[in-house]
């Protein structure tokens, strides 16, 4: 009864209902979508940190994460990498031989992260393949191919088919160089990686450094989904027991490698409750001010009805009813706007490619797909049945202190 009472009440004066209905939806919706295009710019860095560099798992010799020296080595990998394959969620393994150098041009040099690689395997593994844009990844029988990132090409003056000089270390500590030639140039959405990686084929690699063919820095072990990983790193600390013990082998996951990625993400998470959270604050202001406006405007009819013999409870909650139902109803005009923006936003994307320089500079891509847990929504209507419960009880507490004798003879 009080519910059927306290929807018509809010129609009464359909201008001051439909304004603050409308400034609530707004509100939700531009504090929503903002959300979601943070959310959306976390998850695409991680899943091109993930589909890129580091796959979902890596395995290493634990003296190699110290200082990156390559006789520092994972034996056997063939062996690990079967052993590996046969774990169900395991879509593809690769195995990298990794030396930090210098690329250099006639004219300047670079510090840079010299990957050697099985250009096949890692193809399956990652998706660095797709992001050829002149060239091609290592797929003909020449010898000494390199592929470079387009940054670290610009940086060097160089372009495709010509010659860079690589300068390492063997593993035997003697300085050595080698005479590449560029045959594929990439571009990702991270120009820091861009500028300080480069591949060439793990043979020639190895050669180069008088690394024995049963050695390897690293294996890279790429997953069906990313929701597997915490599961499948527990099968290869279980498989590989051993080995971790002895401490001749590391399973880290691509968060442990990179936690400040993981760290944006649950930051966008926190984030995004509390700014809900400050955009309700804001937003109940007006819903508390309107209603107190409803209570004033009403003072002789609530004192009838507290004449007639409507107890207190009652009043105070046909009031809560009324905050209830126009903050409820704003609230679900902004979810159904925001659902529909989201959705056409994550299908086209939102291109900010004017400013993708800077975007890229810090990982992000300059295309967002804006993308939100369906649960938030849920979460969203609970804190605005909560708003409206507190922005009913100023108004609420207002009504009830009216004498219902003088109320009764109070002027509209």
């Amino acid at each position: 009864m009080l519910s059927r009472i306290a929807w018509k009440n809010i129609w009464r004066n359909k201008l001051r209902s439909g304004i603050i209905i409308t400034s609530i939806s707004l509100g939700l919706f531009g504090g929503v979508f903002a959300i979601a295009f943070m959310n959306g710019m976390a998850n695409q860095m991680i899943n091109d940190l993930i589909n890129l560099e580091l796959a979902n798992i890596q395995l290493h010799n634990p003296q190699f994460l110290l200082n990156d020296e390559t006789i520092y080595t994972i034996e056997n990998p063939e062996k690990k990498i079967e052993r590996i394959k046969k774990i169900e969620q395991v879509k593809s393994v690769s195995s990298r031989t990794v030396r930090m150098g210098m690329a250099s041009s006639s004219s300047t040099g670079k510090g840079v992260r010299i990957n050697g690689i099985n250009p096949e395997i890692e193809k399956q593994t990652t998706e660095l393949s797709d992001k050829i844009i002149e060239g091609s990844f290592l797929e003909d029988e020449r010898k000494n191919q390199i592929v470079v990132g387009e940054k670290l090409v610009k940086e060097l003056k160089l372009k495709l088919n010509s010659k860079v000089i690589l300068t390492l270390q063997t593993i035997d500590n003697n300085i050595t160089y080698a005479a590449f030639r560029i045959t594929g140039i990439f571009k990702t959405q991270n120009t820091m990686f861009d500028e300080s990686n480069v591949f060439v084929r793990d043979k020639e690699l190895k050669e180069i450094v008088h690394l024995r063919e049963n050695r390897t820095n690293e294996i890279v072990v790429a997953l069906s989904d990313n929701d597997f990983t915490k599961q499948v790193k527990s099968k290869l600390i279980n498989e590989f027991e051993k080995e971790i013990h002895n401490e001749k082998l590391i399973v880290r996951t691509w968060d442990e490698i990179n936690p400040s990625v993981k760290m944006i993400q649950q930051m966008s998470l926190q984030f995004s409750f509390i700014f809900v959270i400050i955009i309700l604050v804001a937003l109940s202001f007006g819903i508390t001010n309107t209603m107190l406006m409803v209570v004033m405007e009403r003072v002789r009819e609530l004192g009838m009805l507290m004449a007639v013999g409507m107890n207190k409870i009652k009043l105070a909650g046909m009031i809560f009813f009324e905050t209830l139902y126009l903050s409820l109803t704003g609230a679900f005009a902004g979810m159904i706007i925001s659902v529909g923006a989201i959705s056409i936003a994550a299908k086209t994307g939102i291109d900010l490619s004017p400013i993708a320089e800077g975007f890229n500079a810090y990982g992000y891509s300059s295309i967002i797909y804006p993308e939100i847990d369906t649960a938030f929504y849920f979460y969203v209507m609970f804190f605005v049945v909560i708003t409206a419960f507190l922005a009913s009880v100023y108004p609420a507490r207002k009504a009830l202190k009216f004498n219902p004798a003088e109320a009764v003879r109070t002027e509209a």
